[in-house]
């Protein structure tokens, strides 16, 4: 329940409350995560460790606790934003980035933190310790890791023999076929539900819900998909339909689902954003 509980803070800070001034009143919290079956003293442990974690700050307000996502909460809140409903755009040049890294055998968990990161940034090994992207993001790596010593790092640009050799490079380093099911199973759940989303089915908590669990089921794909550019993909890839049923089931809940968060916390969103 924690678990659940801290995610759904952070989702409905990303989501809703940093359009309607960036802050929560404790109660409003305590009603939105009510939706989910969150109980209130549940509540109230959460954003208690968030705050001594460093993820929220807060503030009195008369007798009321008001919460606020801290800058670190934001960042992490906006990169990943950015990775759930971004696609790179443009032709591929046929370029490989790649990395290639040293980590000492007493600094596993720093070793275990590097391939974490490289996988966020959309990094595949073609061998333990040689990621590749076709993407340029080696910069993101090096500023990731540059305050960690222990770290050593190499980057570089080549291309391969050609486009054979490229889809073979992209199959060795990344699980395509399984990441391919995955969005499938996506694609069953909630394709079908768009003709209800558009009819307006969902009002109040049940489309506050359901956007969240959505947005829940989705956001794993970015620590698994690279985003590859489309001639390095394995012919009739669920991805991109995949990302598009997202973004559309995502927009066709947001005013159901905004309706119900102002409902709860008596906030109105403002006109520059309601469009």
């Amino acid at each position: 329940m924690l678990v659940k509980a801290r995610s759904l803070v952070f989702d409905l800070f990303g989501d809703y409350l940093r359009y309607r001034g960036g802050e929560a009143r404790l109660r409003s919290l305590v009603s939105l995560m009510g939706c989910f079956d969150v109980p209130e003293p549940t509540v109230r442990v959460v954003v208690t460790r968030l705050r001594k974690e460093g993820w929220l700050s807060s503030r009195r307000d008369g007798r009321e606790t008001v919460y606020a996502l801290t800058d670190a909460a934001w960042a992490l809140l906006d990169e990943g934003r950015e990775r759930i409903f971004h696609r790179a755009q443009g032709p591929w040049d046929g370029q490989w980035h790649m990395v290639i890294y040293s980590v000492p055998e007493a600094e596993r968990g720093l070793r275990e933190q590097l391939r974490k990161k490289l996988a966020w940034f959309g990094f595949g090994p073609l061998s333990s310790a040689v990621w590749l992207s076709p993407h340029d993001r080696t910069g993101l790596v090096r500023e990731a890791f540059a305050d960690e010593p222990a770290v050593q790092l190499d980057v570089f640009r080549s291309r391969s023999a050609g486009a054979a050799a490229d889809r073979d490079i992209a199959a060795r380093s990344w699980d395509l076929a399984g990441l391919d099911r995955a969005y499938a199973e996506l694609l069953e759940t909630y394709r079908p539900r768009l003709a209800g989303y558009r009819a307006g089915e969902l009002q109040g908590a049940d489309a506050l819900v359901e956007r969240m669990n959505l947005v829940h089921d989705y956001r794993r794909f970015p620590f698994r998909d690279p985003d590859l550019p489309p001639e390095l993909l394995p012919e009739g890839w669920s991805g991109r339909l995949a990302h598009e049923v997202f973004l559309e089931a995502h927009g066709l809940l947001r005013g159901p689902a905004e309706a119900c968060v102002d409902a709860l916390t008596g906030a109105a969103l403002p006109e520059e954003e309601a469009g």
